[in-house]
């Protein structure tokens, strides 16, 4: 009989940063490392380093985002058009934050 091992080191909270899921024990989002390694094209050993977390908790915050991507690229979505709105209100004109 096969056992599913699960890997505890994603956590969610509605207290910390929205209830966006997190790397257990820290305030850092999955979306964050996601980032990292899709838009600036760290590596997980230079994304470990930068956030001076362990190569298993990128993997794991990776893994997390494969297995939930809609949810997250949806969320994505959201907060730049939130960042591109708030920056045409500062600006007084019409910004662009993606091409």
């Amino acid at each position: 009989m096969d056992v599913v091992q699960s890997i505890d080191l994603i956590t969610t909270n509605p207290k910390v940063r929205g209830g966006r899921p997190c790397v257990a024990g820290t305030g850092l989002r999955v979306i964050d490392i996601v980032m990292a390694s899709l838009f600036h094209s760290r590596t997980p050993g230079e994304i470990a380093a930068d956030y001076e977390i362990g190569l298993a908790q990128v993997h794991a915050a990776l893994a997390y985002y494969y297995q939930h991507r809609d949810a997250i690229d949806q969320d994505l979505r959201e907060q730049v058009a939130k960042a591109q709105s708030l920056k045409e209100k500062s600006s007084g004109g019409a910004a662009t934050l993606l091409p």
